[in-house]
């Protein structure tokens, strides 16, 4: 049986495996699923429809799934879903979807959530993220696998920020953070490449290379229109899958609305998502 404190309060619908640990005072709401291992402490909040994998570590004052601050948001059934060996740390808030974004909010495994943090409704997080103090996703924003950050950073609705990208503390993102980049600034602009996320993750020397050859062409020299630029890094670069993923996010980005792919996914909207991956 699920170790539960005599304080908390657990609707009769919820779902609860048996390992599951449930400190004093917390609140979990109907058909709420929650795995084995995972862990809240006192005063964590789970409010409807979510789904809780195994081995998170929930802080207190946390409140997930939530309904959505969005003033189109009409009650509809819509769920926050969470995947494995998360850490959610104190204060954080993770609203649930709404019919206009696909009724779900996801968020995967092996992430870091720090204090405070604010992940919207229809958000689409990766994994082995890490998400700094008082950082603020509005709706819809996709972050991609290995991204980071910043403590204090807004994040505009519809935003991509790509796989291996670091976000400086406060910065103002409003358009697309490609994969591979470091981005800083209000308004922020790409400053480097994230070598060192690069290596982390298994990048070879060739392909760490090859994305800082392609930061030169891209932001630091002047002369040909980007979407030439784009076609001679793929010419010169064939075989290696980051210039690919590097090209088909800045593609997207520029299909897109300002800057963000992820526009053209509004259901007022009749086009759809480019096809390029972002």
């Amino acid at each position: 049986m699920a170790h539960i404190d005599p304080t908390a309060i657990v609707d009769p619908t919820a779902q609860l495996a048996d390992s599951v640990r449930i400190g004093p005072y917390c609140v979990i709401g109907p058909e709420v699923s929650i795995g084995d291992g995972t862990v809240l402490h006192n005063h964590v909040t789970i409010q409807a429809l979510t789904t809780l994998g195994r081995e998170n570590m929930v802080y207190p004052f946390s409140v997930i799934g939530a309904d959505p601050q969005d003033r189109k948001f009409n009650g509809e059934r819509a769920t926050c879903v969470i995947g494995d060996r998360n850490s959610i740390r104190e204060h954080v808030t993770i609203h649930r979807g709404t019919a206009n974004g696909g009724g779900v909010t996801r968020l995967g495994s092996d992430n870091l959530i720090m204090v405070a943090a604010h992940i919207a409704h229809d958000c689409k997080l990766g994994d082995n993220i890490v998400v700094a103090n008082q950082v603020m996703l509005a709706g819809h924003v996709r972050v991609e696998d290995f991204a980071n950050i910043g403590g204090g950073a807004g994040i505009h609705h519809f935003t991509t920020v790509g796989t291996c990208a670091f976000v400086g503390g406060m910065a103002r993102i409003s358009k697309d953070v490609p994969p591979f980049m470091i981005v800083e600034g209000n308004p922020a602009e790409v400053r480097a490449i994230n070598s060192i996320a690069m290596t982390r993750h298994g990048y070879t020397n060739q392909h760490i290379d090859a994305v800082k050859d392609a930061f030169k062409r891209l932001y630091r020299e002047n002369g040909a229109p980007m979407i030439d630029r784009l076609a001679g890094l793929r010419s010169d670069y064939p075989d290696v899958p980051a210039i690919t993923t590097l090209c088909d996010a800045l593609l997207a980005a520029g299909d897109g609305v300002h800057g963000r792919a992820l526009e053209l996914s509004r259901h007022d909207d009749k086009r759809s998502v480019p096809s390029h991956p972002v």
